[in-house]
């Protein structure tokens, strides 16, 4: 059974702009370099947590509402579970295409993504799915737990956004929250802001043959 398990909700009613320490952009700021470091590496971010991205959704005034649920690894299991929330439900596509270019598509779960009009659309090249590997090296999450969301752990902007155009038409959308073990609800309007803040522009788009 799914169960409500955090509600995020600006915090400047008194007018002041106060900052929770758990507030790290792309992993900046983390004293604690890993122990196996080589001498002389430069020091990689370390991914954000859930409750750090709970505090910049905070930090920038935005309101979403959360749902902790069993893991879920497919669209299909998804539907399987009792998610009482409104607005449309997302399915994820890290893509590459044989010149090298990243790509994570957001697309409502009933939308037909066909790959090669969307190639076409976007001048890329061909598309195959992102390795696990890379998909962590870049957005800094596994498969299962792909989200519009993971965009904050993109801080070299390697990653292309792309949503679909059909659920821009829904006025709230709902992402896991870097786990997949939880689903979050925001206005359409504030994944967008929330996208712009992290230094990527999303592109909406036709995902289907036509």
């Amino acid at each position: 059974m799914a169960q409500v398990i955090a509600q995020c909700k600006p915090l400047n009613q008194s007018g002041e702009n106060v900052q929770s320490p758990l507030y790290i952009r792309g992993g900046q700021g983390m004293d604690a370099p890993p122990p196996d470091r080589k001498a002389g590496e430069k020091p990689r971010p370390m991914p954000v947590t859930r409750q750090q991205l709970f505090q910049t959704l905070t930090d920038l005034g935005i309101e979403t509402e959360t749902i902790d649920h069993p893991a879920v690894f497919t669209v299909a299991e998804s539907d399987k579970v009792e998610i009482a929330l409104p607005g449309a439900h997302t399915k994820n596509l890290f893509l590459k295409d044989d010149k090298g270019a990243l790509f994570l598509v957001i697309a409502n779960t009933e939308t037909r993504v066909d790959l090669k009009a969307l190639s076409k659309r976007l001048g890329a090249g061909r598309f195959s799915f992102g390795k696990p590997e890379l998909l962590m090296e870049t957005l800094c999450v596994t498969p299962g737990s792909v989200t519009a969301f993971a965009t904050i752990n993109d801080t070299g902007n390697r990653v292309k956004i792309i949503f679909d155009e059909a659920l821009m038409a829904a006025p709230s959308v709902n992402c896991h929250p870097l786990e997949n073990t939880a689903t979050t609800n925001i206005a359409r309007d504030d994944l967008l802001r929330f996208i712009r803040s992290t230094g990527h522009e999303p592109q909406v788009m036709v995902l289907t043959a036509s």
